[in-house]
């Protein structure tokens, strides 16, 4: 074995150049002489193969060119944890002055011999340790924590430390260097491919006052988290962005401090996870940037309810993911402590054009924001947006059931579901009068009129008929029509049309409650009618 490896240098974290890697393999690769190390590289295009090398398969790779074997001497395997403190702040022994032999100092071209001048420059060195209470040995290529005690002695000041993209390969190493620091409320370890516990673990004292934990690109796994977590007692904000994580389980007897949690850029089995997480009770803020997730659900509470789920839940970010229905920002609505949201770069934005509308769409369905998409929400914008809400969709209120005599107001279930805030907003500012909705209407009666062809497919002996009818009219009306018309129940008839431009295609005019102009009809159109 070669003098200068490591003896534990298997799964060790190594630097060549600035190119991280994981020793996969030690050992000889015949035919050659010698032991070679074989690597997995953080970023496949260093390598050069699978870990194969002349049909023998040495060690195993995530990507088919992801590995190579480098000689020994070519791996830097890092250094501890004060000789890098020591290096960054320029603490080491070739500090401030050169030195001569022996016990003399030189300062120009004068030599000056002093008595115990290396236990004094020792004694300034430590003093200005003791001082060190911020540390960032950012790259640094720390590896481990070094001489047992060591860090408590020459640092006992240190609070806050970023240990983040170093050659950390494992919890154990992170634990060492944290149980010497007595009041460490901050730790930074991002950027370190390394090895987590994977059963209960001894819980230590090492983060007894750890307030901030970053965890970011450590691949670890929410089994992983929670099994850690038992030594984070006093933890308030949790970044664990870039992990892998598709996977969340319920947070028992763990994360209860918890007020900031990141899970952005971990792609998400679905919504339904976050109900796994829903109960953290000092929870205010979530990052859930490009998480994958498609819908938000909180199946507990009902239409204009508030759910039990994430109490405290102020801040939520949702930006960068695939959430088309509106029904999702209904739901946000069911939030009780719901002050501030992100949204931005999700399908169902592309459903409006104006970005102005968007925008009020948001604020009138979510009734106590006061920040959308990092933009305070004035009270005039906010009744702005709410008035405008409520004349906008008035019209479908009245035609599914909405009345302005209380005793009468019976909207359906369908349009609850797609306007939950609705009779909250009638109630705030009284159900909008009939003049309000008119004033929504074309100008000209002839700008609202279509001009129709029915037709009867399954009756060739009828004539067609061609119909003058207004664009607002719902499809449960124009059943109505027909009913008289043709003498068939409207509950039995199916309409679809048909339009010079839309060749071959039949569009189904399924909804009930949606006006004509919803389906796009224009003048000159067919009406299909079957049974």
């Amino acid at each position: 074995m070669d003098a200068g490896l490591p003896p534990d240098a298997l799964g060790r974290r190594v630097a060549c150049g600035t190119d991280y890697g994981t020793v996969r393999y030690v050992g000889s690769v015949s035919p050659t002489a010698g032991i070679w190390l074989g690597v997995e590289w953080d970023d496949p295009q260093r390598g050069k193969h699978d870990g194969s090398y002349e049909g023998t398969q040495y060690f195993k790779c995530r990507h088919p060119r992801g590995g190579s074997f480098i000689r020994p001497n070519k791996a830097n395997f890092g250094v501890d944890f004060l000789t890098a403190v020591k290096d960054r702040y320029g603490l080491n022994d070739k500090q401030d002055v050169q030195c001569g032999t022996g016990n003399t100092v030189v300062f120009g071209t004068k030599t000056v011999e002093f008595v115990g001048m290396d236990s004094v420059a020792e004694q300034q060195r430590q003093v200005q340790l003791n001082k060190l209470v911020d540390i960032s040995v950012r790259e640094c290529v720390v590896s481990h924590a070094g001489q047992e005690e060591e860090i408590s002695r020459t640092c006992a000041n240190m609070r806050h430390i970023n240990l983040s993209k170093n050659l950390i390969s494992s919890w154990e190493t992170v634990v060492a260097i944290a149980s010497q620091v007595q009041n460490l409320e901050t730790l930074n370890v991002s950027e370190n491919k390394m090895r987590f516990p994977s059963t209960s673990i001894f819980t230590s004292s090492a983060f007894s006052n750890l307030k901030i934990l970053a965890l970011n690109q450590t691949e670890i796994t929410w089994t992983e988290v929670l099994l850690c977590a038992q030594g984070w007692p006093v933890l308030e904000e949790l970044y664990l962005s870039s992990n892998n994580i598709t996977v969340l389980e319920r947070p028992d007897n763990v994360l209860q401090t918890l007020k900031l949690l990141d899970l952005s850029d971990n792609q998400l089995l679905d919504g339904n996870q976050l109900h796994l997480i829903a109960q953290l009770p000092r929870l205010e803020q979530l990052i859930l940037r490009n998480t994958g997730i498609s819908s938000i659900h909180f199946p507990d509470a009902g239409f204009g309810c508030k759910t039990k789920m994430f109490p405290s839940l102020k801040r939520l970010a949702i930006n960068d993911n695939k959430i088309s229905q509106w029904s999702s920002i209904n739901e946000l609505d069911k939030l009780p402590s719901l002050r501030a949201l992100q949204c931005n770069n999700n399908p169902f934005v592309d459903t409006e054009k104006n970005p102005e509308t968007l925008k009020q769409l948001i604020i009138a369905k979510i009734s106590h924001l006061e920040v959308l998409n990092n933009c305070e929400i004035l009270p005039a914008e906010r009744r702005g947006a709410e008035l405008d809400y409520r004349k906008i969709f008035g019209k479908d209120w009245l035609e599914a059931g909405g009345h302005w005599n209380p005793e009468k107001n019976k909207p359906s279930e369908e349009f609850l579901a797609a306007h939950p805030r609705y009779p909250a907003l009638c109630l705030k500012y009284g159900a909008p009068e009939e003049g309000e909705l008119k004033g929504q209407q074309p100008l000209t009666l002839k700008n609202q009129l279509l001009t129709l062809t029915i037709k009867c497919p399954e009756k060739p002996e009828q004539k067609p008929v061609e119909k003058k009818l207004p664009e607002s009219m719902t499809i449960q009306k124009v059943k109505g029509l027909l009913y008289r018309l043709f003498k068939i129940p409207g509950s039995d008839l199916k309409l679809s049309y048909k339009s010079s431009k839309l060749e071959g295609k039949e569009v189904e005019l399924d909804n009930d409650l949606k006006p004509l102009q919803f389906y796009s009809i224009e003048s000159g159109d067919c009406v299909l009618v079957r049974w």
